[in-house]
């Protein structure tokens, strides 16, 4: 098997392949879960932070798992051990479980390490590497999803609140009502009243779900199932009316398919997307990315005058529910390397080298 021949099999792109071979280079244990590399004259493939010695650009291949490195004839590296988890994995996955409990005296990272036998600055490094996440930041996502999933069973509020560990209730609705993009009273009425219609399409990117009220689009999902993508939209919004949509709403749905394609917009789309004001700021600062470009966290965080809240732009770009429309695909982290995509770091290369040579091919002409 020739590099062009096992490189299509790994359905990585050549953007994609040149970050990963910069990662490789610098053996950058961040990297480390999120691709493999395989060698071509050994059949070996590694971590990215494999010790050993570094094989020759021709000779390297990338592939998005150790299980699909196998299916082409790859056997794994005594070394780095690429089909073992790393012991960094390892105590994340610990940590995530205690965390999961939601007690709130174990949310201080030294009673977390404490209870792992682990030092809190290892625990740190831990999840830094893992997760891109501070242990307070999955365990507030941890507990938030647990919360949602309460008040949609039909839980009232003061018992989801104490179930999930929280203080009090004024901590639960400023924390929850930043995330949540409405009060614990609003959300757990699941939709309740909107009137929601969908369309499925299919896109460079796989199925793409679209679902708008008569106002805008309420939602973008990315996916490869259908029924996934709709179970999704009603577990978001249980109570909602949810139905296919109707001809109208065809127009809406031939526009985000152009934009997935990297061509430019031709309709400007109406949106009905609930949110606090910071998080509608930061989606509205989001749309102001110019196709085919990037901006960091942080740069976004100082376009709004609020330098110091990069970790609460990151959330609201996690939160946002339109994607391509608001193309929180565009924002990297500050290295310049892909983290943080709902619909998977893949899709986010993709789809920034579809605008890529969309942009090109504009100037060009």
């Amino acid at each position: 098997m020739n590099n062009a021949t096992a490189q299509a099999g790994s359905k990585i792109t050549a953007n994609a392949a040149e970050q990963y071979w910069r990662a490789t280079l610098a053996r950058d244990a961040r990297a480390d879960g999120t691709f493999i590399l395989g060698v071509l004259s050994t059949r070996i493939y590694c971590r990215p932070s494999c010790p050993a010695r570094r094989p020759l650009r021709r000779n390297v291949v990338f592939f998005g798992s150790g299980e699909e490195a196998e299916k082409q004839g790859f056997r794994p590296c005594l070394r780095c051990k690429p089909n073992e988890k790393s012991g960094a994995l390892r105590l994340v996955e610990r940590a995530a479980r205690e965390l999961a409990g939601g007690e709130e005296e174990i949310l201080r990272v030294a009673t977390l390490a404490g209870k792992l036998g682990v030092t809190p600055s290892a625990l740190r490094r831990a999840f830094q590497q893992v997760t891109g996440l501070a242990p307070r930041d999955l365990a507030d996502a941890l507990r938030l999803n647990r919360f949602k999933s309460l008040l949609r069973a039909g839980k009232n509020i003061t018992d989801a609140l104490y179930e999930t560990g929280y203080g009090s209730s004024s901590r639960v609705y400023e924390r929850s009502d930043a995330q949540l993009g409405m009060t614990p009273a609003a959300y757990q009425k699941g939709g309740k009243g909107m009137k929601l219609e969908y369309t499925i399409a299919k896109s460079p990117m796989g199925k793409v779900l679209v679902a708008a009220t008569e106002k805008g689009v309420s939602a973008v999902y990315l996916g490869e199932v259908e029924r996934e993508l709709i179970g999704e939209l009603r577990e978001e919004y249980p109570h909602a009316e949810i139905a296919p949509a109707k001809e109208s709403y065809q127009r809406w749905v031939g526009e985000i398919v152009r934009q997935i394609e990297g061509k430019p917009s031709s309709l400007e789309l109406p949106l009905d997307v609930q949110g606090t004001t910071f998080q509608r700021r930061v989606w509205q600062e989001l749309q102001r990315i110019p196709r085919g470009t990037t901006r960091t966290y942080t740069q976004v965080a100082q376009a709004l005058g609020q330098p110091k809240a990069v970790r609460a732009v990151a959330s609201a770009c996690a939160r946002n529910p339109v994607s391509i429309v608001v193309p929180c695909h565009r924002v990297i982290r500050g290295d310049g390397q892909l983290a943080g995509y709902r619909w998977g770091l893949s899709r986010k290369e993709r789809l920034l080298s579809a605008e890529r040579a969309g942009e090109k091919k504009s100037q060009n002409n």
